[in-house]
């Protein structure tokens, strides 16, 4: 079964502490400060691979972290940065905040998006010591990673995807053209997840094929079982509108051009190539009588039978139009989509001292918000803190 959707919670690595450290050696006097900075901590990365298929893989697994960076120590030692976590995700994923905002559509390999960007290492006393603060007793505390909830969404990526009523014969048809064995039966709806298979052409050449489940009248508005795998549909260069010639096909054509228009995503502007299957039930092909310029072409085939499949497979390469091989991305060009704005960095920022915590800069209105801070530097109850000349006591 296609694992299309997947909720992961992702947190990044927090960064180390900075270290309040003196020079201690004979024959040295005065040592000075020489406490080392703290590591920056791991990023939560996505990185779109061709190999992978669909979500599937996080559904045993739905928490990830990444590690902290180390502290700072004496001598001037710097802390090691945290190790970033790489999530491997298919081709055509787009990821969603809590909230349903896209953040970013990993839409060729091998792009990448770092979703939780790991906390800054805080300074070691030594990056403090001036000529009038030459014994520095305090430090910055690394900061906090980000830590968000992400839905993701995989939209497959196909040259052509098959569209159509119930039982219209899609299986067979994508069963006949491709190398995909999909369950074919006698009743609607035996396709209950979308299926890929991939088409070739005596050149070399190939194509990529999805089938859907079968549409119904109402399927935009949440009717059936196709309105939740028409998003499959969005990256389909062609959509192959497949008909049972047996019934009124201009009906057909026109119920399920309604629901695509209904859908959105300018799935009605699509170009169309109509087969109209399963002849063979009739005397004569059926006449098909709509005029669209979205139409390419129009096929009678039987998939029973076999009768027109050779034709219509090669026939499908010249309707087609070749894939666009990606670009290299150029020096400096993002090779994903984002579409989030970056944070602002906060105003402030909590430094160790060796008789407690130092608020430096411009502490926040809210005092939840000061004291999250705080309890994320690992401020505990009964600390002093000090914020601007005020000497507080951590409740």
């Amino acid at each position: 079964m296609l694992a299309d959707r997947a909720r992961i919670e992702v947190e990044a690595g927090r960064g180390g502490d900075g270290a309040v450290s003196f020079r201690r050696e004979k024959f040295v006097p005065r040592g000075g400060p020489d406490g080392g900075d703290g590591g920056s901590g791991g990023d939560v990365v996505l990185v779109a691979d061709p190999d992978r298929r669909d979500l599937s893989w996080f559904r045993s697994k739905t928490r990830f972290r990444a590690r902290s960076g180390e502290a700072g120590r004496g001598a001037g030692k710097h802390g090691a940065d945290g190790a970033d976590v790489e999530l491997n995700v298919p081709v055509g994923t787009q990821v969603f905040d809590a909230d349903g905002h896209l953040i970013a559509d990993l839409a060729h390999a091998p792009a990448r998006v770092t979703v939780a960007e790991g906390g800054t290492g805080g300074r070691g006393n030594r990056q403090f010591a001036t000529a009038v603060r030459q014994t520095p007793r305090f430090a910055e505390t690394g900061l906090p990673g980000e830590a968000q909830e992400l839905e993701l969404r995989l939209k497959l990526l196909a040259d052509v995807a098959l569209v159509g009523l119930p039982n219209a014969g899609k299986s067979s048809l994508l069963a006949r053209i491709s190398n995909a064995r999909p369950k074919v039966a006698d009743y609607p709806f035996t396709t209950l997840q979308p299926v890929l298979g991939t088409v070739d052409a005596p050149d070399g050449r190939q194509l990529v094929a999805a089938d859907v489940p079968g549409l119904i009248e109402g399927a935009s508005e949440g009717i059936g079982l196709g309105h939740e795998f028409l998003a499959h549909l969005e990256r389909a260069r062609v959509l192959l509108h497949v008909i049972d010639s047996s019934g009124d096909v201009d009906d057909a054509w026109r119920t399920i051009d309604g629901e695509l228009g209904a859908y959105g995503a300018c799935l009605d502007e699509r170009p169309q190539i109509v087969v109209l299957n399963k002849i063979d039930l009739l005397p004569e092909p059926p006449a098909f009588c709509v005029e669209d310029d979205r139409i390419l072409r129009v096929f009678t085939i039987s998939c029973a039978t076999g009768a027109g499949i050779e034709g219509f497979r090669r026939a499908l390469f010249e309707l087609v139009p070749p894939s666009e091989p990606p670009t290299a991305a150029a020096e400096g060009m993002a090779d994903y989509l984002v579409y989030r704005p970056q944070p602002k960095r906060r105003s402030y920022r909590v430094l160790r001292t060796d008789r407690g915590y130092r608020v430096a800069g411009r502490p926040p209105a809210d005092a939840e918000e000061l004291e999250r801070a705080l309890r994320a530097a690992g401020a505990k109850s009964g600390d002093e803190v000090v914020v601007g000349d005020e000497t507080l006591e951590l409740s």
